[in-house]
């Protein structure tokens, strides 16, 4: 597969005229849900989660469909780069982010920062943090944020 564009100059102009309203990524979750998880799939999950291999663990992570309780554990994980994907996933509970802006790890919390659903009292909070890269994300957080609504 190529990352060149397979579209003729004459249809991506086509696709720049176009009338169609843009709509927001969670529209477009709205409109295209995915299939529910079928038991099979938790369980997998459940066992990417327990992998001795910390990348594994992070894609148990990433998935959109991983139960709350299996983020919950990973949260907890001594590897930061699980942690990390925790605080990036954005079906993580608010609980969860909050306690992840706590993490000993700058990277950590600056990804809770950048989570799509951070609430904005969490980024206040962060908005003091110790690490200089923290600071920057909370303040490209609120810029994004802002221009995702106008």
């Amino acid at each position: 597969m190529s990352c060149v564009s397979f579209l003729s100059a004459a249809q991506r102009a086509a696709l720049r005229e176009s009338d169609d309203e843009r709509r927001s990524p969670e529209e477009v979750r709205a409109a295209h849900p995915s299939p529910p998880a079928t038991e099979g799939k938790l369980r997998r999950i459940r066992l990417l989660a327990k992998s001795t291999d910390p990348s594994i663990r992070q894609s148990a992570a990433l998935n959109q469909q991983c139960p709350t309780d299996v983020l919950e554990l990973l949260a907890r994980d001594t590897d930061p780069s699980v942690r990390q994907c925790v605080a990036r996933q954005p079906s993580t509970p608010e609980p969860l982010l909050r306690q992840l802006a706590h993490d000993t790890t700058a990277d950590v919390r600056g990804w809770v920062a950048a989570n799509p659903r951070v609430p904005e009292s969490l980024l206040t909070e962060l908005e003091t943090d110790p690490d200089a890269t923290v600071r920057g994300v909370v303040e490209w957080a609120r810029n994004w944020a802002g221009s995702t609504t106008s």
